[in-house]
C-alpha cells in the first residue's frame, strides 16, 4: 500500500501516519465494522468517483444490519470522500471508507463505544493484475462454505464476514490459484472471496440470486444493466458447480476486480475470455472512465474537478 498525504478520520483530515486508533478498539477484537470499496477514475473532466453516493448508502445499510448507527450522513460522507480525493491529488485511486466500534468497553456487545469512521485512498491498479483482465484467472472451489444468510447478514459488507473470504482465498492461493469460489451449505454457487460471479451459456448470462448469501454488489448491478443495454438476457438463479465447469464463458465482477474473466475452475478449462465477457468488460471500462456517457449519473466528480471544468468552459 502506497501512503498518501491525508486520511479523513472522524471528521478531520489527518496525516497518513497519524490516522491511528487504540489497540483496545472493539472493531479490532470482534470484527464489528462495515466498509466499502470504491474506485476513482481519471476522466477527461478530472477524477470521478464511480457510484460514490450508492456506496455510501450501502455503507449506511450495512451499519443498520449490524445495529450500528453512523454519526455522519450519506451527504457528509460523500463530501468527505471528495475532500480526500482533492487533498491527495491522485487522478486514479482506490477508496476505502470504513466504520467500526472504537475504544470503550471490551465485552462482546459494544454498548456505548463510539463509532469511528475513516476514509482513505491510495493508488491501486487492477486487483488481480493487468494480465488477469486480458487472459483470465484460474479459480478453485473452496472447501470453506459461504456463511449463511441467517448466520451473518450477507447483505452487509461487514468486516467480520471477510474472515470467511480470507480463509477461502488463502487456501486457493496456497494451491496455486488466483482466486477462490465459495459454495453455500446447500452446495449452490455463492461468490468469490470479494467478487460476484457470472456464467455465460448459449449467449445468456446467469448469476446466483441473492438467496445464495452473495453480497448485492454494485458492480454486479452495473454489469447487469450494461448487459441489458447490449441486448443480452440476464437470469438470476441458483447455480451448481457443474454450471461453472460447463460454462461457455465465466467471469467475476467487483469494484476492485472490475470485470475479470475466469479461464479455468478446478483445472477444468473454460477457455480464453469470450465475446460476451470482452464486450461487457470493454463497455464497463469505458463507462467508469467517462468514455461511454450512457450512464453519466454513475460518475461523481469532486468539487475541484467540477470547478475546473466550469472554468474551462467559461474561458472557451
Amino acid at each position: 500500500m502506497e501512503a498518501t498525504e491525508k486520511i479523513w478520520l472522524n471528521g478531520e483530515l489527518v496525516d497518513w501516519a497519524d490516522a491511528t486508533v487504540h489497540v483496545g478498539c472493539h472493531g479490532l477484537h470482534y470484527g464489528s465494522g462495515v466498509f466499502e470499496g470504491v474506485r476513482c477514475y481519471a476522466t477527461s473532466q478530472g477524477p470521478a468517483v464511480f457510484r460514490l453516493t450508492d456506496h455510501m448508502e450501502r455503507l449506511h445499510r450495512s451499519a443498520q444490519l449490524i445495529y450500528m448507527e453512523l454519526p455522519y450522513t450519506v451527504a457528509e460522507l460523500v463530501q468527505a470522500t471528495h475532500d480526500v480525493v482533492n487533498v491527495n491529488g491522485l487522478p486514479e485511486s482506490y477508496i476505502r471508507p470504513i466504520a467500526f466500534y472504537g475504544y470503550g468497553t471490551l465485552g462482546v456487545p459494544p454498548r456505548d463505544n463510539p463509532v469511528y469512521v475513516a476514509i482513505m485512498n491510495w493508488p491501486w491498479g487492477t486487483y488481480l493484475g493487468a494480465e488477469a483482465l486480458e487472459k483470465g484467472i484460474r479459480a478453485k472451489i473452496s472447501s470453506w462454505r459461504r456463511v449463511g444468510a441467517n448466520t451473518i447478514p450477507h447483505a452487509a459488507k461487514a468486516t467480520g464476514v471477510y474472515l470467511n473470504s480470507m480463509l477461502a482465498v488463502l487456501e486457493a492461493s496456497r494451491a496455486g490459484y488466483e482466486e477462490a469460489i465459495l459454495l453455500t451449505e446447500d452446495g449452490y454457487v455463492g461468490d468469490g472471496s470479494g467478487e460476484n460471479l457470472f456464467t455465460v451459456k448459449d449467449g445468456i448470462l446467469y448469476t446466483p440470486d441473492l438467496a445464495a448469501s452473495v453480497l448485492p454488489g454494485l458492480t454486479r448491478d452495473v454489469v447487469m444493466t450494461i448487459a441489458g443495454e447490449l441486448g443480452y438476457e440476464v437470469r438470476e438463479k441458483p447455480l451448481i458447480r457443474t454450471d461453472l465447469y460447463a460454462a461457455d464463458e465465466l467471469f467475476m465482477t467487483g469494484t476492485a476486480a472490475e470485470v475479470t474473466p475466469i479461464r479455468s475452475v478446478d483445472d477444468i478449462t473454460i477457455g480464453e475470455p469470450g465475446p460476451v465477457t470482452k464486450s461487457l468488460q470493454e463497455t464497463y471500462l469505458n463507462v467508469v472512465k467517462g468514455r461511454d456517457t450512457r450512464w453519466p449519473h454513475w460518475l461523481e466528480y469532486s468539487a475541484a474537478a467540477a470547478q475546473q471544468t466550469a472554468g474551462t468552459a467559461t474561458t472557451s
